[in-house]
């Protein structure tokens, strides 16, 4: 197995002087290629922190991180844009759908600002609808979806270009046990069937058991 994610000795500080607070401290972290392993920590413990420096959504850090082998510290911002286009599918606590578009579009929307057809998707949109249980609500607006249908149209959205990483923050957060017990499912069905390399922050021991592997952070380094 190749590693896919490779964090070193990575630290990260939030504001300056007697107001900085160091919320990672040297966390190392090596995710290989098709685990799916459950990030946990304390509240506060940098576990989101960590998830997004690795996402390149934040770049403020010191340390090594890299992504299917590049290094995202050393790139340009349109560099790292193409690869968390091309790589990397995001799953976050709120769905952030957008909420004037159907399910399929808000589906299909990353890939078709791509510059890609509707027709060519065609065969991946019906293919994710049914592996994530949409195809019947596939015209409905996310207004009338519950929010474990909400997260199941997100992540149908984050897999349909079959990204090498999906990067999920809190993804049962907003759900209660019986759909997030579904959502996992999901997760794991994803990563064997798929091979899709995921990394979840969860603070949940029954989330984090659908894992391969949990890695734990606590005073900013993981154990």
């Amino acid at each position: 197995m190749s590693e896919l994610i490779e964090v070193i000795n990575v630290s990260k500080t939030f504001g300056k002087g007697e107001a900085a607070a160091k919320v990672l401290s040297g966390a190392s972290l090596s995710v290989q290629k098709g685990e799916f392993v459950s990030l946990m920590g304390a509240s506060g413990s940098g576990k989101s922190t960590l998830l997004y420096l690795i996402g390149g959504i934040d770049r403020q850090f010191q340390g090594t991180i890299r992504i299917c082998g590049e290094d995202i510290g050393a790139m340009k911002e349109r560099e790292l844009s193409k690869l968390r286009l091309d790589k990397i599918g995001f799953i976050f606590q709120f769905y952030n759908l957008v909420q004037n578009l159907n399910v399929e579009d808000n589906i299909l929307l990353p890939e078709m600002t791509k510059g890609r057809k509707r027709s060519e998707l065609k065969e991946s949109l019906e293919e994710i609808l049914k592996i994530t249980g949409l195809t019947d609500k596939r015209k409905a607006m996310p207004n009338q979806l519950s929010g474990g249908q909400q997260q199941r149209t997100a992540i149908a959205r984050a897999v349909l270009a079959s990204p090498e990483i999906i990067l999920a923050d809190e993804p049962t957060g907003n759900l209660d046990s019986a759909a997030g017990e579904e959502i996992m499912k999901l997760f794991s069905g994803i990563n064997k069937e798929k091979g899709i390399t995921i990394l979840q922050v969860t603070h949940s021991e029954t989330c984090a058991a659908y894992g391969s592997r949990i890695v734990r952070l606590a005073n900013g380094k993981t154990e």
